[in-house]
């Protein structure tokens, strides 16, 4: 019997995979991509997804040389949702990451949370604590966040504190956990209250992501608040979770009115509460943002 020829080793895919849809982003599309260029951790390939930007953003996104760097365009506008699963769709890695366009990544963010679900194989989904900022001189603090699923899920009508971009998971989950574009702009909230029943969340304590918090006023605000109760409105119907929905409802109400003072007076109070950043995690920050050369995270060219 003659031999057969050896078939040929196919590739074996990266470890991680994340997801980074873009639109418009010119200004902080390229400081985002160098933060993941220069993690610890480097198992890993970038996918970015053009939603129809009318910028730079798809030249600056192609610029990029390094072979784990993957740009997708079409060239149309379709939403956040979407991308994401389309992410997810092309995925090659056991873990899938996600990140936004106008944020930044500490360089151990892909090794903590790639460690943390190794070592843990019972949780699908692990976020991180975020630093808000608006620029440099202008830090916001860190959320108060829980680390258990127990604690995080325990009011699932008042939502889940997981900072979005900052998520990392099985790609298996997300494969099977979609996004639902329905509720672009409270995408994240609604796939959490959807599956927390039968998921294992997680969040780490320690700030792994720089989360740029721009263009805050009531209108953007109220049209959040709004997607949101809808979403979860809706989710708890169908889960016949019917008591969530008159609470959600009473959250709604009393948000909004929050957000109107909070936006028209001034009184800081009656938004999240920001925990102070470390000396060392907001130099972190800033050194990030230098390598832009610039201190307010915009592009200066010279992308590769």
């Amino acid at each position: 019997m003659r031999d057969q020829p050896a078939l040929a080793k196919q590739p074996a895919g990266p470890t991680v995979s994340i997801g980074l849809p873009f639109f418009n982003a010119e200004k902080t599309l390229a400081a985002a991509v160098r933060s993941i260029v220069a993690q610890t951790f480097q198992d890993w390939e970038l996918i970015l997804l053009d939603d129809g930007s009318s910028d730079e953003s798809l030249a600056i996104a192609r610029s990029f040389s390094d072979p784990r760097v993957r740009v997708v365009s079409d060239g149309e506008n379709r939403g956040i949702s979407h991308r994401l699963n389309q992410a997810v769709s092309l995925a090659r890695g056991k873990y899938f990451f996600r990140m936004d366009g106008d944020d930044l990544a500490f360089p151990l963010r892909l090794q903590r949370q790639h460690d943390f679900l190794e070592m843990h194989p019972e949780v699908d989904l692990v976020a991180s604590n975020a630093i808000f900022f608006k620029d440099a001189d202008d830090i916001l603090g860190t959320l108060n966040v829980s680390s258990h699923h127990a604690a995080i899920v325990a009011r699932p009508h008042a939502g889940f504190y997981m900072p979005h971009p900052s998520w990392a998971g099985r790609l298996q989950w997300f494969k099977e956990n979609r996004y639902d574009s329905d509720f672009n702009g409270a995408e994240d909230q609604e796939l959490l209250y959807r599956t927390f029943r039968a998921s294992r969340f997680a969040c780490l304590e320690e700030p792994l992501l720089c989360y740029r918090e721009v263009g805050r006023d009531f209108s953007k605000v109220f049209k959040r608040r709004k997607t949101l109760a809808r979403a979860m409105l809706i989710s708890a119907s169908r889960q016949g979770r019917l008591a969530d929905t008159g609470r959600v409802a009473l959250l709604f109400l009393a948000k909004v009115a929050a957000d109107f003072i909070n936006l028209k007076f001034g009184i800081a109070g009656l938004r999240t509460r920001f925990l102070p950043a470390t000396p060392a995690h907001a130099e972190e920050l800033r050194r990030l943002l230098r390598m832009d050369g610039s201190g307010s995270g915009l592009d200066t060219g010279g992308h590769v």
